[in-house]
């Protein structure tokens, strides 16, 4: 919930509906001294990716989150994992956990079997999260581009997925 409060806080505070570029960036990181330039850009494109705000081609963001359900609390401040992602494999584990009821740690020795036993460690890691999540009726079509995204980078590893605790 940390990131649409960052989002929403200066818009909020400067009671605008739309701001530049520069003035979003200026606002993390200079007015509010919650991270560097760099960070209150990465925090800008992170949001755009999430959609949560519009950023015109002409340099202006906009929110595309509801304002008014978004309570910027006295005193906050964004921890530093708001630029931590999560990966889509690693949510559709978990997703797949909590549908079944059962451990992220169930659903990776799951993913690890299927990788090992099934396709001889010749499968990348995404496909495996995928195979276990279409046996078990879990839904994940929000999350196949960004899966294939993954793939597609090489950041998954065939061998066997973290072990989330």
């Amino acid at each position: 919930m940390t990131l649409p409060v960052t989002v929403a806080a200066p818009f909020k505070h400067t009671r605008k509906d739309r701001l530049k570029k520069s003035e979003f960036v200026f606002y993390l990181a200079i007015d509010r001294k919650w991270m560097s330039r760099e960070e209150a850009h990465r925090v800008l494109e992170r949001a755009a990716e999430e959609g949560l705000l519009e950023v015109s081609t002409d340099g202006w963001v906009r929110p595309l989150l509801d304002l008014s359900a978004v309570t910027v609390p006295v005193g906050f401040r964004p921890s530093s994992r708001i630029l931590e992602t999560v990966q889509a494999s690693q949510e559709l584990i978990q997703r797949t956990a909590a549908k079944d009821g059962i451990t992220p740690a169930q659903v990776t020795a799951e993913v690890n079997r299927v990788t090992e036993e099934e396709f001889d460690g010749k499968i990348r890691l995404e496909a495996a999260v995928v195979l276990v999540a279409k046996r078990r009726s879990v839904p994940f079509d929000d999350l196949r581009e960004r899966l294939t995204a993954e793939m597609m980078k090489g950041q998954g590893q065939a061998d066997s997925p973290k072990n989330p605790q």
